[in-house]
């Protein structure tokens, strides 16, 4: 791809999603950390990753008759599946010495190159019982288990790539504020030995130039913030001095990781041109930067669509931009290919559920995290308008999936209101909700569905991946016009909007309306009596959204502007005097 400087990209996430039966992820972060991975050993990229192990995993969902979730840890081994890496290093938390060792996890890419993964672990003999357990759960425990966490990912990450021998030519990628404090670990580096006291804006512009941040969450709930009192005992009297030091606890006495990010970072970015300008309204002293996300175009297509690719744009495995030519394949194929996938969807609810779902019945897909403002069951609004839409325009039958954190009320409620509302529109429109949705489920659910649905209260979707993925399986999307869907959307061409990009605020009821109408005046009587023009949109999807929401390009677009920008205009300028 590139000529790149003998530099290595130290990929910093709270959570990586490597593999179904590798419990280090709860949901959309964790994939689009593990996709980058993936397109980094594809394109020869060089990256590490470094994450924590998560012995137990997010948890294991439980749902009974009536939608009620309940949790059970997701525990799994990393012996005889993982390596040890060939260091030991230690952090200070609460005053104690606290062991920290890491395993390795290799991503192989299409041509062999490799990207390693480090997975921190202080489940050591040496370390307390409560310290053994930080590396347990992911997103668990109260504030105190929170913060030593970050500070075994972000200070325990940078002292074992130092001590595996990485060198201090590093990029770092802090992606989402969990890990900023590799930012006081690197700084403390940068003072040599000088006291804390003695910072300048030389110590902290030569941190800068090595960090690049990418923030994920317009939710002011997502940014971690934690006050000094807590601080100081976990993290020590020298390293809160040396954050005040450096202007890092706030006027209001906490520590938000957000702002760390922000202030040791050189570039900053969101994860999609909305959520570039939402970001830079929350963070207005802060230039930011948009790189908007993407999915391993590999990884999330289906079987049958990458036979069909491969026969037809087998360029496609090498550069993912290929698929802009997938507007060439024979709709008929597109239309066989997604039966085949349908068909194992269908058969895999059936073996969880007992649920016999049909295969000629319009079926619609929703698989979110459980939480209220992504509005999972905002087409249950009106019962009676949905059961008249589904006599008069062609049935339908609804697929969901997703998990409630154990502590979101309002996620578990929203789960419950699913379930009432599947008992009340039986038997006329059936639906499922598929337990402990992971990463296995997500591919045969976005692929085998007629329509992927989406509709989060704006402006608070960052950017969504789930749809992306379904693109590539030539699934269009109903979608509220925000995150990337703004981008994606062509209306009746890559999909269909629900509302409108330009209401100033928030309109639900609007929403509401708009979903029913689409689905009723539009897709439904597309989908069952002007089938071409139904496998015309599907084929768009793939050849619009696929060839471009994809982590290659997402990941060229960071080598070019975030990691290496001077290599990427020197690159330029050499092209074009060639």
């Amino acid at each position: 791809m590139f000529e790149l400087p003998n530099a290595t990209i130290a990929y910093f996430s709270m959570e990586i999603c490597l593999e179904q039966e590798i419990f280090t992820y709860s949901g959309g972060l964790g994939v689009l950390a593990g996709d980058t991975l993936r397109s980094a050993a594809d394109l020869g990229v060089p990256m590490v990753g470094v994450t924590l192990l998560h012995r137990k995993g997010y948890f294991r969902q439980h749902l009974d008759a009536n939608g009620q979730q309940s949790e059970s840890p997701e525990e799994w081994r990393p012996d005889g599946r993982l390596e040890q890496a060939p260091a030991r290093i230690s952090v200070e938390i609460d005053g104690r010495t606290v062991q920290v060792r890491a395993w390795r996890y290799p991503v192989r890419g299409i041509n062999g190159h490799v990207v390693p993964v480090y997975l921190l672990d202080t489940d050591l003999p040496e370390n307390t019982e409560w310290d053994r357990t930080l590396t347990d759960y992911l997103y668990g425990g109260d504030n105190h288990y929170r913060l030593a966490q970050e500070i075994v990912l972000g200070m325990g990450g940078a002292a074992m790539l130092h001590a595996l021998g990485y060198d201090d030519e590093m990029r770092y990628h802090i992606n989402e504020g969990h890990a900023a404090l590799l930012t006081l670990a690197l700084l403390e580096r940068q003072l040599a030995g000088r006291k804390h006291w003695d910072v300048n804006d030389g110590d902290i512009e030569a941190v800068r130039r090595q960090c690049v941040f990418t923030t994920h969450t317009p939710v002011p709930a997502g940014h971690d913030r934690f006050p000094e009192s807590l601080v100081r005992p976990t993290l020590g009297n020298d390293y809160t001095e040396l954050l005040r030091a450096a202007h890092c606890i706030g006027d209001d006495g906490a520590l938000n990781m957000t702002y760390l990010a922000l202030r040791f970072s050189r570039y900053v970015n969101g994860v999609a041109m909305r959520h570039r300008e939402i970001s830079q309204s929350m963070f207005p002293n802060y230039p930011v930067d948009s790189i908007t996300n993407g999915v391993h175009a590999f990884t999330w297509t289906s079987e049958p669509f990458r036979e069909l690719f491969d026969r037809r744009i087998p360029e496609w495995r090498y550069d993912n931009l290929y698929l802009r030519y997938a507007i060439d394949i024979p709709l008929d194929e597109i239309r066989e290919a997604h039966a085949i996938a349908k068909r194992a969807l269908l058969e895999e609810v059936a073996r969880r559920t007992g649920v016999r779902l049909d295969p000629a019945v319009f079926t619609i897909g929703f698989a979110r995290r459980a939480t209220p403002y992504k509005r999972a069951d905002l087409i249950f609004t009106d019962i009676a308008r949905l059961r008249a839409i589904a006599t008069a325009a062609g049935p339908l039958q609804i697929i969901f999936g997703g998990k409630a954190h154990p502590r979101d009320d309002g996620g578990k409620a929203l789960i419950r209101h699913i379930f009432e509302a599947a008992r009340a529109l039986e038997p006329q429109i059936r639906v499922v909700y598929l337990e402990n949705y992971e990463m296995d489920i997500a591919a045969l659910l976005t692929a085998g569905v007629d329509l992927w649905l989406n509709n989060p209260m704006k402006p608070l979707e960052a950017s969504g991946t789930s749809g992306m993925k379904a693109a590539l399986n030539g699934v269009p999307s109903l979608s509220v016009l925000d995150g990337w869907w703004i981008e994606g959307h062509v209306e009746g061409a890559t999909g269909w909007a629900i509302g409108s990009s330009d209401a100033a605020e928030p309109d639900p009821e609007g929403e509401v309306r708009d979903l029913y109408a689409k689905l009723e005046q539009v897709i439904l009587p597309m989908f069952y009596q002007r089938h071409t023009e139904y496998a015309t949109v599907m084929r768009h999807a793939i050849a619009l959204n696929g060839s471009f929401f994809n982590t290659q390009r997402m990941l060229e677009q960071y080598v070019r502007n975030a990691y290496f920008p001077a290599t990427a205009v020197m690159i330029e300028r050499e092209e074009v005097a060639r």
